[in-house]
C-alpha cells in the first residue's frame, strides 16, 4: 500500500509532464542566451556502460566530452558511475558519484580550469506507459563539492519517447530539464533535447540528438547549441550465465 501512496504522491498525473517539457520548448525558444554562452554548434559526446545484476540491481559507468564548437575547443569532461534500485517496474532508485571538470573557453582544455568538482547524487525515476509512449520524471539532489566552495543543487527532468520499427528498435524522444539551487541565483539553467536513437544489436544502441541550453550566469556549461552523439552498451548476468551453462560462446545481451 505504501508503495502505492508514494508513486501517486510524486507521479500523479502525465499532464503535469508534458506541461513542463511544453513549458521548456517555450522558454527555449523566447529566451535570448546570455552574453556569456558560446554560440555555434558544439558537440556533446556520450559513452555510457550498465551491467544489470539481477531482475532489479545495476551498475553503470559513463563518460563525456564536450568541446562549444563542433569537435573543436575542448572544455569540459566528466566521468561518473553508480548503482541502480528498481523497487517498482515503474520507480527506480539511483546513487552516482563522478568527477565534472570545466575548462576555460577559446580553446582546447585551456587553464586554469573555471571549476573542478567532485559530486554526489541520489535520484528517483519514475515511468509511465500510455501506449507506445513512455513518460518519464527524473528528480536528482546533487551534493557538489567545487572549485568555489560546496554548491548543492536540485535537478528536475521530464521526458517523452516512442518506440517504432521492427522490433522497436528505433525510438523518437524529447526531454526538458531544469536546475535550482538554494542560493542566488535559485533557478541555475533549463536543459532541452530531442533524439533519435537505434539499437544496432542487442547489447549495443546510437543515439543522436540537439540540445539546447539557457544558463543563467554559470560558469561550468557556457554552451548553447549541442549536437548529442552517444553510444550505449547493456549486458545482462543471467544472460552470461545461461551462454556459459550451455557452453556456447558468451555474447553479451541486454536482460
Amino acid at each position: 500500500m505504501w508503495k502505492d501512496f508514494l508513486y501517486k504522491a510524486i507521479f500523479y498525473t502525465p499532464l503535469r509532464s508534458l506541461l513542463l517539457l511544453l513549458a521548456g520548448l517555450i522558454s527555449m525558444t523566447i529566451c535570448h542566451p546570455a552574453q556569456a554562452q558560446t554560440k555555434g554548434l558544439g558537440s556533446w559526446n556520450i559513452v555510457n556502460f550498465k551491467y544489470n545484476l539481477d531482475n532489479r540491481w545495476s551498475a553503470f559507468a559513463e563518460a563525456q566530452l564536450r568541446p562549444l564548437q563542433f569537435y573543436d575547443q575542448f572544455h569540459y569532461y566528466e566521468y561518473k558511475g553508480g548503482f541502480n534500485f528498481k523497487v517498482l517496474p515503474t520507480f527506480k532508485l539511483t546513487f552516482g558519484a563522478g568527477q565534472y571538470v570545466t575548462y576555460q573557453e577559446g580553446g582546447n582544455f585551456l587553464i586554469p580550469k573555471n571549476n573542478d568538482e567532485i559530486r554526489l547524487w541520489p535520484q528517483i525515476t519514475l515511468y509511465k506507459a500510455l501506449g507506445r509512449f513512455k513518460i518519464e520524471q527524473r528528480y536528482r539532489s546533487e551534493f557538489r563539492f567545487t572549485s568555489n566552495g560546496y554548491r548543492p543543487r536540485f535537478r528536475f527532468r521530464v521526458g517523452v519517447s516512442y518506440e517504432f520499427g521492427e522490433r522497436k528498435k528505433i525510438a523518437l524522444s524529447a526531454s526538458n530539464e531544469i536546475f535550482l539551487t538554494n542560493q542566488n541565483p535559485y533557478f541555475e539553467r533549463n536543459r532541452l533535447l530531442f533524439t533519435l536513437s537505434y539499437k544496432l544489436t542487442p547489447t549495443t544502441a546510437a543515439q543522436i540528438g540537439y540540445l539546447q541550453q539557457f544558463d543563467n550566469r554559470l560558469n561550468d556549461e557556457i554552451g548553447i547549441d549541442f549536437l548529442q552523439v552517444g553510444m550505449y552498451f547493456e549486458w545482462s548476468a543471467r544472460r552470461l550465465n545461461q551462454q556459459k551453462a550451455s557452453g556456447n560462446p558468451t555474447p553479451l545481451d541486454i536482460d
